[in-house]
């Protein structure tokens, strides 16, 4: 790349009649190498090569601290997470760096290349390094120094003073880079202490924000004591409103976003990881707040946010108190699961009681609403405006009001875990080593061809928080997990 610049500079120089742009120049490095073989599948070591490639230029130029964020624009100028960021900031949510390092780790296990390793181990550096005092993670990580201060990340110093300290459990924050951190400490045997302590106090963290009746908050900065609040079942207020309120709800009990069921997979992970029996004790106990927040006929689903009375209520301004087809099915999900790691029924019930009635729900086109009234049961919208309608047709488009049935499939499921034996219920088959095949091996091919002379995947797209994306290109850690994972069983396969 400097040399293709000095290039560039000596053009301009000694012909003035020649522009050459920047755009021009990242143009012709990020231009794909062809491999030239026709049909023939890739050599293992063409596979290996490029793969190499990828992650070189994803750790080295693409990210920030050893952490990442959701999208680059094609010369990395830009950057993205839910919002923009500069060059010192990573981002949380997966696809981001839990997610990029879970696939660094996962494509280790396949290949056993220590260059995965490596790149997985930094990435959990930048994930400690932004651990808060409050023991899990918020939206982002700050590396530049003045950015820092304003936040209590805990290897800087455990006095919060001003700083802000709060850990999110929203949009798999914290379960995510948790779920990473043990499995990477699984992997190392626990024999890296730092990263051992880590991720054993952020889960010792998330127990302490576990309320009594097994449910979690959206966010949390300290321990929760809510022993004056009742345990009691889900029931309907006595009012509704249809206007956003305005109140603070991160503290309420939360399966928005699968918040809960994300937080009940992660005990079990530390359970099987650990066999503290504490991890178990709170998945376990997270499962029966799902049986608690199952609303009562008419409507035996679930809502996305409860108060303390176990009321549905309003979470953000476009998320009214209601029903929700979209959490209500990742929570039959999680209860099926807990029949299998538990044998209890009242799991299977549950789900039982709750298919016949989104059955009902169905809209014409065979799919689910997001919210559902309460007691009345139609379909709730919110308008651009984000006004309470009844109609689909002035939706905003940053937000899914209408979801895909997964019925069938949780229908199916169940059928089948109510005809296991219990000694077959758990543990899940073992997982099978990639075999060779020619759909692998052409989409291993299209991944090495579409390598630019970087090492980078570029593809066709828009930063959504920018004006402008130059070139309308962009480069995704969502793509970029994706690829690798395909490259990594090709590898694995042409091992055996």
């Amino acid at each position: 790349m400097a040399t293709l610049y000095r290039m560039i500079l000596v053009s301009r120089s000694f012909r003035g009649s020649m522009v050459w742009s920047l755009a021009a120049a990242i143009a012709i490095v990020a231009a794909p190498i062809p491999r030239g073989y026709g049909d023939e599948p890739p050599t293992r070591e063409e596979a290996v090569e490029a793969m190499h490639r990828a992650v070189a230029f994803f750790r080295d130029q693409a990210s920030a601290g050893g952490g990442y964020v959701f999208r680059w624009s094609e010369d990395l100028s830009l950057r993205e997470g839910e919002g923009k960021v500069g060059d010192s900031t990573a981002w949380i949510e997966p696809p981001a760096t839990p997610a990029v390092g879970l696939a660094y780790l996962n494509a280790y296990r396949l290949t056993d290349d220590p260059i995965l390793l490596d790149a997985a181990r930094q990435t959990v550096a930048a994930l400690i390094q932004g651990q808060m005092v409050s023991g899990g993670w918020g939206e982002k990580i700050e590396f530049a120094p003045r950015d820092r201060a304003r936040y209590a990340y805990r290897v800087d110093s455990k006095d919060v003073g001003k700083r802000r300290n709060t850990s999110t459990l929203d949009d798999n924050k914290t379960q995510s880079s948790l779920r990473f951190l043990m499995q990477l400490d699984s992997a190392l045997e626990f024999r890296d202490a730092k990263l051992h302590e880590a991720a054993r106090f952020g889960l010792d963290r998330v127990l302490d924000a576990q309320y009594r009746n097994g449910a979690w908050p959206q966010r949390f900065d300290g321990p929760n004591n809510q022993a004056e609040v009742p345990i009691v079942q889900a029931s309907y207020p006595s009012q509704s409103p249809k206007t956003y309120p305005k109140q603070k709800y991160d503290s309420f009990y939360t399966l928005n976003d699968n918040t809960h069921c994300d937080v009940i997979a992660t005990m079990w992970e530390a359970w099987d990881t650990y066999q503290d029996p504490r991890y178990k004790e709170a998945a376990v106990r997270g499962g029966d707040f799902l049986l608690l927040a199952q609303m009562p006929e008419p409507q035996p689903g679930w809502a996305q946010q409860y108060d303390y009375q176990m009321h549905p209520v309003w979470a953000r301004k476009f998320e009214p108190p209601s029903i929700s087809g979209g959490e209500s099915q990742r929570a039959m999900q999680m209860l099926l699961h807990l029949f299998r790691r538990t044998g209890d029924k009242r799991y299977l019930q549950a789900v039982r009681t709750a298919l016949p009635y989104f059955n009902r729900s169905l809209r014409e086109d065979g799919r689910l609403p997001r919210f559902l009234e309460l007691q009345t049961n139609r379909p709730l919208y919110l308008t651009r405006d984000y006004a309470v309608t009844y109609n689909d047709n002035d939706l905003p488009t940053h937000y899914s009001f209408v979801v895909k049935a997964r019925l069938d499939s949780i229908e199916k499921e169940l059928n089948r875990l109510e005809s296991l034996p219990p000694d077959q219920l758990w543990p899940p088959g073992k997982r099978k080593s990639p075999k060779m095949s020619d759909a692998l091996a052409k989409a291993a091919s299209q991944r090495i061809d579409s390598l630019d002379q970087r090492g980078a995947w570029v593809e066709k797209g828009k930063l959504k928080t920018h004006a402008q994306t130059p070139g309308g290109r962009i480069i995704s850690s969502a793509t970029f997990i994706k690829n690798l994972n395909v490259l990594a069983e090709y590898v694995a396969a042409a091992n055996r």
